[in-house]
C-alpha cells in the first residue's frame, strides 16, 4: 500500500496517529530523510498536531486546519480555530505561535521574483488543494515581495475572479506590480479558456490603475505554465 492510500484511510477517521503508517511513510520519518521542503502543508501540520481524536484521524484534522488557514486573510484567530472539532485551545494557540513565527523570520515579504520559477517556488506549497486557489502577489518596483493573499478559494477546476478584489489590497500596498497565480488540482498546467481571459481582464484593469501585470502562473505539483513567456503579446501595450 502506498502512501497516498495510508493517507486516505486516516482521512476516514479510522486512524489516531502518524504511527500506524509504515515507518517510512510516517511524517516525521520522512521530514527527518528528506528534509521538511519535501512534506505536504498538510504532513507538516500533522506533525504539529501529533494526534488526532477519536472517530477524526490527524490528517483529517490536518486538512480542517489548513482549509481554515487558506481561508483566513491573514493569520486566522484563536477564535477561528476554535470552531474545529477536536482541536483544543492549546493546540490552536501552538499552531497561531507557529505560524506568526514562522512570518517573523521566514516570511516570502522580501523575496524577489526575477523570473517564473522564482514564483512557483512560493506557490508551490499550494499545489496540492483539492480546490483552485487564486493568489495574488503585490511586489515593489524591484520585483521584491510586499504580500502574498489568497483571492478566492474556488470549486474544482473553477475559480471567478473579479479585477476589484485583485486590486484593491496591492492599491492600499503602494504596489508598482502584480503576480497572480492559481493551481489546478487535476495537475495539467495547460491554462483554460477561462484562464487567458481572466489574464486579458486583469491586464486591462492593471494598465488602468497603474500597476504593471508581472504575471500569471498556472500550476500544479507537476511544473507550472507562465503567461508572460508562453503568450507575451498578452502582456503588450
Amino acid at each position: 500500500m502506498d502512501a497516498q492510500c495510508c493517507y486516505e484511510e486516516l482521512f476516514k477517521g479510522q486512524a489516531y496517529s502518524p504511527l500506524e503508517l509504515p515507518k517510512e511513510q510516517r511524517p516525521r520519518e520522512r521530514l527527518a530523510v528528506l528534509g521538511p521542503q519535501s512534506l505536504s502543508d498538510r504532513e507538516l501540520l500533522a506533525i504539529l498536531l501529533g494526534a488526532g481524536i477519536r472517530g477524526k484521524g490527524v490528517y483529517q484534522l490536518a486538512e480542517e486546519l489548513l482549509g481554515r488557514i487558506d481561508a483566513a486573510k491573514g493569520l486566522p484567530t484563536i477564535e477561528d480555530l476554535s470552531e474545529i472539532q477536536g482541536l483544543g485551545f492549546s493546540k490552536a494557540c501552538l499552531v497561531l505561535a507557529m505560524l506568526e513565527f514562522g512570518r517573523r523570520h521566514w516570511g516570502p515579504v522580501g523575496s524577489r521574483i526575477r523570473q517564473p520559477e522564482d514564483a512557483y517556488k512560493l506557490l508551490r506549497h499550494y499545489a496540492d488543494r483539492k480546490q483552485e486557489h487564486f493568489i495574488c502577489i503585490s511586489l515593489n518596483g524591484a520585483h521584491e515581495v510586499l504580500a502574498s493573499r489568497i483571492i478566492t478559494i474556488g470549486l474544482v477546476n473553477r475559480t471567478l475572479i473579479h479585477p476589484r478584489e485583485v486590486f484593491s489590497d496591492p492599491l492600499m500596498d503602494r504596489a508598482c506590480a502584480v503576480l497572480v497565480a492559481h493551481n489546478h488540482p487535476s495537475g495539467q498546467v495547460i491554462p483554460s479558456p477561462e484562464d487567458e481571459e481572466i489574464t486579458r481582464r486583469l491586464k486591462a484593469t492593471a494598465d488602468l490603475v497603474g500597476i504593471t501585470l508581472l504575471d500569471h502562473i498556472v500550476f500544479s505539483e507537476e511544473g507550472y505554465y507562465s503567461f508572460s513567456q508562453e503568450q507575451k503579446n498578452l502582456f503588450m501595450n
